[in-house]
């Protein structure tokens, strides 16, 4: 499987996105997940493909480009459709699924089917949960950065709090990672960024 490079991936995400401002914030995003990412793995050793983790932590949020209006403004109500909405254009494109589901796979701790339904989320009846490593590490290197106005850090403790209103099961599989990869050492990006660590 070809694995596009990082000027491929910029130069969709210049064409799919509505606005400068639009490309600047998830684009940029998408770079600090990688960077956040990259340390995890260094740091940790992981068994993992990091030329794909790469290019999934670039990918794995074009899907939001497709929640905003004629007038610029983001269809928050909606956001939870990103990742399907993100797959569903790399499929269009042609990329092959292993790199459509780290959109469709990222969302929060991961979606299952019974999520969807019981929270009665404008999705597909599905699972849509990260099951390769790569797909884990950039779904756990995404909890760290938010893409709210304005941008900011997120620390685990944060996260751990945050996930809570989601259920035990959420809260335990964060848990789980952070176990699992360690926490990131989000001041130096946070200083290099300009955004804020909360």
């Amino acid at each position: 499987m070809r694995i596009p490079g990082d000027g491929e991936i910029r130069a969709l995400h210049e064409r799919l996105a509505p606005s400068r401002e639009a490309f600047e914030l998830v684009w940029t995003h998408c770079g600090i997940v990688c960077r956040i990412a990259e340390q995890l793995m260094d740091a940790g050793g992981l068994d993992v493909d990091k030329e794909l983790v790469r290019a999934g932590c670039l990918l794995h949020d074009v899907g939001v480009y497709r929640l905003y209006d004629i007038t610029g403004e983001l269809d928050h109500r909606q956001y939870v459709r990103h990742g399907v909405l993100g797959h569903e254009l790399l499929a269009g494109e042609g990329f092959p699924e292993v790199l459509c589901r780290f959109c469709s796979h990222h969302t929060g701790m991961g979606l299952t089917r019974d999520d969807v339904e019981r929270q009665n989320l404008p999705l597909p009846p599905a699972d849509y949960l990260a099951e390769t490593a790569e797909e884990r590490l950039v779904m756990y290197a995404d909890k760290f950065h938010s893409k709210t106005d304005p941008p900011s850090f997120v620390n685990a403790s944060s996260y751990a709090v945050h996930v809570r209103r989601f259920g035990g099961g959420k809260v335990a599989a964060f848990k789980r990672m952070r176990e699992e990869y360690g926490e990131p050492d989000l001041g130096p990006l946070a200083a290099e960024y300009g955004h804020t660590l909360v």
